[in-house]
């Protein structure tokens, strides 16, 4: 179990910092968000099982193998109030870091869950309450509000997209649609679920830096989905534009007319624009606006299959890896 131990302990090291780290600072997820989405969701589940895993064999070392056989020792000691010769204080302390680790890690899941629900009802009956359908349309509500500003809102059978007067006023029709398209493909593809869980590893883990860039990184790869989404509804330059336009209006810069769009979206991608801009932190607007506009104005092609099917390969291992190790231990 000791050699089973280190080896979870070393998967768990390697994807804690510098396999995440090399994945986020890749260029090929921009070409295949979806397959980079599934291969950082195998990244984050099975460097805990590998984290979690490695001090429960060691701490189960005194107690025999294998796991099964391990934990029901455990917890016939536990139940007499004795422990096997052979217990060391790291023995009992690497058990008791299993156990609150992963307690900490599921619950406070549960909780970033409870606590995104109740902001999201609180949120729909204020949407219900101080907007109005688009054209008639249930699932579009208008908020009277002078910021470019559109996002979704998840719920069971009662979904809704929102979009801004600011936004009407910004954009032509087919920007409009784009967005709209956009903000769909986050409701159809379930985004909110995803982002969910890598928010809540942040929140568990705030002070593990790769947690903060996992999330950054997963917030960027699922615009991107949706970008690509959109782009079966309108062309890429007016994707491109529509973007450039709302992201630079909200991070302060004037609304350009519809003439001078077409600039912006190639300025974003060559990184031309001010300091402001180009040095952006993650939580600044034009910090995803950058790649998303440069992935469109200059189109690269997709993961070949060998590609896909290799990143894909590696997801697979990733999580199925550990859990063999863990069990077979």
């Amino acid at each position: 179990m000791i050699t089973a131990s280190a080896l979870l302990g070393a998967i768990a090291v390697l994807l804690a910092w510098p396999v995440p780290l090399a994945l986020a600072r890749s260029h090929w997820p921009a070409r295949s968000p979806g397959v980079a989405l599934v291969l950082w969701q195998a990244i984050a589940l099975s460097g805990g099982i590998s984290m979690i895993g490695s001090l429960l064999l060691y701490g189960l070392i005194p107690f025999g193998s294998p796991l099964s056989q391990g934990i029901v020792a455990l917890g016939g000691d536990l139940r007499t109030g004795t422990l096997p010769s052979g217990t060391s204080f790291t023995h009992v302390l690497a058990l008791g870091a299993a156990l609150l680790l992963g307690t900490h890690l599921l619950l406070n899941l549960l909780a970033t869950f409870v606590r995104a629900e109740r902001q999201r009802r609180r949120h729909h009956t204020l949407i219900t309450l101080l907007s109005d359908p688009l054209n008639g349309q249930p699932g579009m509500r208008v908020i009277d509000h002078p910021a470019p500003v559109a996002y979704c809102l998840p719920g069971a059978g009662h979904s809704a997209t929102v979009l801004s007067n600011g936004l009407l006023r910004l954009l032509d029709a087919d920007q409009l649609r784009a967005v709209i398209a956009h903000e769909q493909a986050h409701l159809v593809q379930q985004h909110h679920l995803v982002l969910l869980a890598f928010k809540s590893w942040h929140s568990a883990l705030p002070w593990f830096p790769i947690a903060n860039r996992a999330e950054n990184a997963v917030a960027l790869l699922v615009e991107m989905l949706a970008d690509d989404y959109a782009r079966r509804v309108v062309d890429d330059h007016t994707l491109a534009r529509a973007i450039a336009l709302v992201g630079f209006a909200l991070a302060g810069f004037a609304p350009k007319r519809t003439s001078e769009a077409d600039a912006l979206a190639p300025a974003a991608a060559s990184a031309s624009l001010t300091h402001e801009v180009v040095s952006a932190k993650p939580e600044h607007p034009a910090y995803q606006v950058m790649p998303r506009v440069a992935r469109l104005v200059n189109p690269a092609q997709p993961l070949r299959h060998a590609a896909t099917a290799g990143a894909l390969t590696v997801s697979a291992m990733l999580l199925a890896g550990p859990a063999l190790i863990l069990f077979g231990a």
